[in-house]
């Protein structure tokens, strides 16, 4: 195998040792990363801001390192870079190719970076009793709320903080407004007084009316769901969950045997 083909198998592969590791390595960085942005919004004593300033630098350069070899690996270069993925891995790393220097519109982007565990969200990279069709959909529903959460708090606080430190002054201050702006509740207790702040408000209360109930419902109706199937593994797909009132496998129209569920 050449060394091209050995990298791009890598970095899909999760059966072997090597692949699951190179995986969960990005996985912890891209945690550990979001992690770091988030404690440096609190007080924090300045050797300990700057070992973290240097130990998410190294972070940014594997981040860029591993885009490069995804794209060196990439047999349409065309297609990958336009590729959903390829998008957001790009705009993790921009604050390399804008420059180190450490203005807000270059530290905005950094948020984004959550949003690289979408490529996990895969029923070949999660545990064999997460695989499920309805299992793999709620994780996604609550990785989706969540990443969003994440990604509006950061950029209402590296927009507001500088000009409205009184009110914005963590990220949990920015979480809060965000949860409280998309859910539509509007305490008025804390308010952006910029207009990207603004316009970013205007933007979540979008979100909240228009993405916000349709995933939280989806997320009800698979719970419903789930509590209503129990284990009858289906003797011909293998199938595990089913109606508890199912006959037939819904997948492959086999019959079920009432005496293997449990």
């Amino acid at each position: 195998m050449l060394l091209r083909e050995k990298i791009s198998f890598y970095f899909e592969d999760i059966e072997t040792p090597v692949g699951r590791a190179i995986n969960l390595i990005i996985t912890v960085l891209v945690l550990l990363s979001s992690a770091i942005f988030v404690s440096q919004t609190f007080p924090i004593p300045e050797a300990l801001r700057k070992f973290l300033d240097y130990i998410d630098s190294v972070i940014l350069l594997i981040f860029v390192l591993e885009y490069l070899l995804r794209f060196w690996c990439a047999d349409n270069k065309y297609q990958y870079l336009v590729s959903l993925y390829s998008l957001i891995d790009l705009i993790a790393i921009l604050p390399v190719f804008i420059g180190w220097v450490d203005i807000s519109f270059i530290r905005i982007f950094r948020w984004f970076r959550i949003l690289r565990l979408l490529r996990f969200l895969d029923p070949k990279n999660l545990p064999g009793h997460l695989t499920t069709e309805d299992s793999l959909i709620l994780i996604r529903i609550v990785f989706t709320l969540f990443a969003i959460v994440f990604v509006y708090s950061g950029l209402i606080y590296q927009v507001e903080h500088p000009v409205n430190p009184q009110e914005f002054k963590t990220f949990l201050d920015a979480a809060y407004f965000s949860v409280v702006t998309m859910t539509t509740v509007g305490f008025g207790d804390v308010t952006p007084i910029s207009e990207t702040g603004r316009f970013l408000t205007i933007m979540m209360i979008f979100t909240g009316i228009a993405l916000i109930p349709w995933q939280i419902g989806d997320l009800i109706k698979r719970v419903v769901k789930s509590a209503n199937e129990v284990e009858m593994p289906c003797q011909n797909c293998g199938l595990l969950l089913h109606d508890s009132d199912a006959k037939f496998c819904k997948i492959c129209g086999n019959k079920l045997d009432k005496t293997e569920s449990n």
